[in-house]
């Protein structure tokens, strides 16, 4: 299965004991796995899905958001979770972190 170029936000939900991927483009698009690489590979199921469903009903299909567009509209970040010492660590483009000082 080829990558879709959707972004996928992936996140750990303790309260479901599994990390879950939302595709922001995608309304209700959502995935989850034991994993965060089952979480996306199910995620990427859900996209085909989603699309196709949209096709069928003849809805319109969002285009994905790229990086560039994505730091134009202040919301594009990144995160790695470290367990070991329980942190979360975000990166995002430094135009937003001005914004938030």
């Amino acid at each position: 299965m080829t990558e879709s170029k959707y972004r996928k936000n992936i996140y750990w939900s303790q309260e479901d004991n599994c990390y879950i991927v939302e595709v922001p483009e995608l309304p209700g698009c959502m995935a989850d796995g034991k994993t965060q690489e089952e979480a996306v590979n199910n995620a990427e199921i859900v996209i085909s899905g989603w699309v196709e469903t949209a096709k069928q009903l003849e809805k319109e299909i969002p285009s994905p958001v790229y990086y560039e567009d994505a730091l134009d509209m202040k919301v594009f970040a990144e995160y790695e979770e470290d367990k070991a010492k329980g942190n979360v660590n975000i990166y995002t483009h430094e135009d937003v972190w001005k914004e938030l000082l």
